[in-house]
């Protein structure tokens, strides 16, 4: 496995609609591999195809797959789960939405308050090409659907209501 480079504003490629993947192959899964793994060396949460100078339909997110895990900060061994994802696309989404705070590894440096549904379905395809379907809620939802926005060029304080420069490092399960 290779680390990527993560690329950072202003770099075109964030702000492009990324292409439908067709071919399925090893060096997708090589890709993916590679994405994984700069994420976690980053360290951040997800990592859209985009963030690494690709315009490419891909994401990649680790998180814990249940949300009761997520709020037991004291819990590190509780289990984490890869989400390896092309041409993901939210199908279903609440109406109920939740304020949170971002980051973003695209954006160093800077948090913001941005609004997102507090569930969504998202629909893709693994990493072979077969269906796949991640039903999210919470923190994992907010992943999804900041590395969704990266697909179609929007990053995520272009729906911030307020962005700020933290006066501490931002957390890595801010960094999405």
């Amino acid at each position: 496995m290779t680390l990527r480079t993560i690329v950072t504003l202003p770099d075109p490629v964030l702000r492009r609609k990324a292409h439908a993947v067709t071919k399925f192959d090893k060096d997708l899964i090589t890709l993916l591999d590679d994405m994984v793994e700069t994420m976690r060396e980053a360290p951040g949460v997800g990592l859209a195809a985009p963030q690494i100078g690709l315009s490419e339909r891909i994401i990649v997110v680790e998180y814990y797959e249940h949300e009761e895990d997520e709020e037991n900060d004291e819990n590190e061994e509780a289990p984490k789960k890869v989400w390896a994802m092309v041409n993901p696309e939210i199908v279903k989404a609440s109406e109920e939405t939740l304020m949170g705070a971002e980051g973003c590894l695209s954006i160093p440096g800077l948090v913001g308050e941005v609004e997102r549904h507090a569930e969504v379905l998202v629909k893709g395809m693994n990493r072979h090409g077969k269906p796949m379907r991640v039903k999210a809620k919470g923190w994992l939802a907010r992943i999804f659907q900041h590395e969704i926005d990266h697909l179609n060029g929007v990053m995520f304080t272009d729906r911030a209501t307020r962005v700020w420069r933290p006066q501490q490092e931002v957390e890595p399960e801010q960094e999405v």
